[in-house]
Order: C-alpha cells, then sequence, then structure tokens
C-alpha cells in the first residue's frame, strides 16, 4: 500500500516536493519521557527524565518532543547555570503549545525545564548530551557539571529571581521554526 502512495504522490509535482522533503528528515523524533507526559515526576520515578535520557543515544538532528497541558505547563530551554538553580527568569526559548518540539542542532549538553512556577525544583527538568558528528562526545565543561549538583528542593524564598507566573519570554525562531518543520518531517514520515 505504502508503494502505491508514493506512486500516487510521485505523479504530483507539489507532493513529489514533499516526498522530497522528508528524504531530508533523516532525523529520529523522541517523546519525551516516553509513555510518561511531561509533568512533574510521581514519587515513585523521581529521576523518569534522567533514566528516559540515559537510555537514549541522541545524535545530531534528532528531536525532542514535549507533549503537556498547554494551559498548565511549558517547556524552557535553559543556560547550564539557569539550570542548576532553575532560574526561570531568563531561558533560551520558551515553547508553551503543549506539543514542543526541540532541534539537537549542536553537539554539547542541553538543558530543559518545566515553566510552572515549582516544577523544575520538583524534578520536572532535563538534560540531554548530543555527540559530535563522529558520535564522539564533548568534554562537559566546568559549568555543565556545575548544573547537574543536586537541585534544592524548596522554592526560593519571596523577592529572589524566578519568572512569574504566566510571564512569556519569545521563544528563540530556530526553536519555533525547528518545531513547525520537525512536525512536519514526522506527519510526512507517517504518511509515507
Amino acid at each position: 500500500m505504502r508503494m502505491r502512495a508514493r506512486a500516487a504522490l510521485a505523479s504530483s509535482p507539489v507532493l513529489l516536493l514533499l516526498l522530497l522533503l522528508v528524504g531530508g528528515c533523516a532525523g529520529a523524533v523522541y517523546k519525551v519521557g516516553d509513555l510518561d507526559a511531561w509533568g512533574v515526576p510521581p514519587p515513585s520515578k523521581p529521576d523518569v527524565y534522567k533514566r528516559w535520557a540515559k537510555s537514549i543515544h541522541f545524535a545530531l538532528g534528532d528531536s525532542i518532543w514535549f507533549l503537556y497541558p498547554p494551559s498548565q505547563d511549558s517547556v524552557l530551554q535553559l543556560a547550564p547555570e539557569a539550570f542548576a538553580s532553575c532560574d526561570l527568569s531568563r531561558p533560551v526559548a520558551r515553547l508553551a503549545d503543549g506539543n514542543s518540539f526541540f532541534n539537537l542542532t549542536a553537539p554539547g549538553r542541553a538543558y530543559y525545564a518545566s515553566g510552572a512556577p515549582g516544577h523544575c525544583r520538583k524534578g520536572q527538568k532535563l538534560w540531554v548530551d548530543v555527540p559530535m558528528a563522529n558520535g564522539t562526545y564533548l568534554q562537559p565543561s566546568a559549568t555543565d557539571l556545575a548544573a547537574l549538583a543536586p537541585t534544592p528542593a524548596a522554592d526560593p524564598p519571596a523577592g529572589t529571581a524566578s519568572a512569574p507566573e504566566g510571564a512569556s519570554a519569545s521563544p528563540a525562531p530556530r526553536a519555533a521554526a525547528a518545531g513547525s518543520v520537525v512536525a512536519l518531517c514526522f506527519a510526512l514520515q507517517i504518511l509515507l
């Protein structure tokens, strides 16, 4: 059936272009947490995201997909220092559509956390290591190593820097555009 669908698509110039686009969508898409949606980890699985990230060998061009209720959460890409302290005030990128994709386009470590108040400190955060094109990993910097220190469990006292509830930083254009391309590639791969 797929072969007939591809033959039919190839007869249309627009659909042929879409078929060629799918060929450029070689990276894998990984749903963060697998069966667990993006949310505060339950007490029975406090390290669900750490275990999930360690179970996957990411590659350049792969994407990670965060699925969550958009009215209740968001995903922030953070700098290492902000990740370590759960400082959500200046994210690198913020997506809040409930179906967020981030492309892994650079080797090294990438950091993500929930944008909902208090969730990062409750363990709703994730870091992934992306190898270079030759499959080797970059040596973690001192900042990267410090970012992996345990996060203080309590929320900071009133008056300290954290993102106010409902605050919205504009996502980096690359993250938003990358999410659209990944979603299109993902949909086309399913159809074809």
